[in-house]
């Protein structure tokens, strides 16, 4: 009951890593507004954890929305009166493409999600958390948000992104009582490549040679306790810095 009463908002919450966190949250106690755009898979979330301690809140909501993002923020503070924790996660890849092959839509689909909807989602609960004095923003990065070559260059440019974002609020926020800290994920059994169609094979085969010092790719259910543990009380003094958590694959 790390989270007992805790209201947390979580974008990307219907599959991967998400869904993980919103079962374990529940589990944990907090109160969860789970966020995506395909709000049948959040009810099933919200089925499957039918009888935790925590109950899950399904939202249907785009991050690359501004109106979402207001009505996601605002319907939560007029319901609860606060938000402890934001969890920004939702995320996409950028079908691989290196910097001669990218095109703009792709490029700026990416950007949308992976930065601007972290800054959108961040601009619209910090006032609500300095009110408080209290709060926590947990931020999805990846390997690829530390290397060059986890991803296409507009997914590691990104989560470059989202790496120095987090250094940057968790330290301007710190005197407020705001924690920000980032997860970077490495390779995790998750859905999030299904959609990736017209592979720029001169990524795909450089990022390849990487694969030679891969153990294993993860389970989400094994990172949801990190997530858990950075949104409790517990992580009080953890703030403006990257946790890595891929198995070992970066240590060679």
């Amino acid at each position: 009951m790390k989270l007992k009463d805790k209201i947390v908002i979580l974008t990307g919450a219907s599959s991967g890593i998400g869904y993980a966190i919103g079962k374990l949250f529940a589990k944990e106690g907090a109160t969860l507004i789970a966020v995506a755009r395909r709000v049948d898979l959040l009810e099933k979330l919200k089925e499957e954890t039918q009888g935790e301690a925590g109950q899950i809140i399904p939202m249907q909501g785009d991050v690359s929305s501004q109106e979402d993002v207001d009505r996601v923020v605002q319907e939560t503070i007029n319901q609860y009166g606060r938000i402890d924790v934001l969890i920004n996660n939702a995320g996409v890849l950028d079908n691989y493409q290196s910097a001669g092959a990218v095109e703009d839509d792709v490029w700026e689909r990416v950007l949308n999600i992976n930065v601007t909807g972290v800054m959108r989602m961040t601009r619209a609960v910090i006032n609500h958390m300095v009110e408080k004095k209290n709060g926590v923003i947990i931020n999805t990065s990846s390997v690829g948000g530390l290397h060059g070559m986890r991803g296409g260059l507009g997914y590691v440019a990104t989560k470059h992104a989202v790496v120095g974002m987090t250094k940057n609020i968790g330290f301007t926020y710190a005197d407020d009582g705001i924690r920000c800290v980032c997860v970077a994920p490495g390779s995790y059994a998750t859905d999030i490549g299904q959609k990736v169609t017209g592979v720029d094979n001169k990524t795909l085969d450089k990022l390849m040679l990487g694969f030679n010092f891969f153990p294993k790719f993860g389970n989400p259910d094994e990172l949801a306790p990190l997530y858990a543990f950075l949104a409790s009380d517990d992580a009080v003094f953890i703030n403006g810095t990257t946790i890595v958590s891929d198995g070992g694959w970066t240590a060679f």
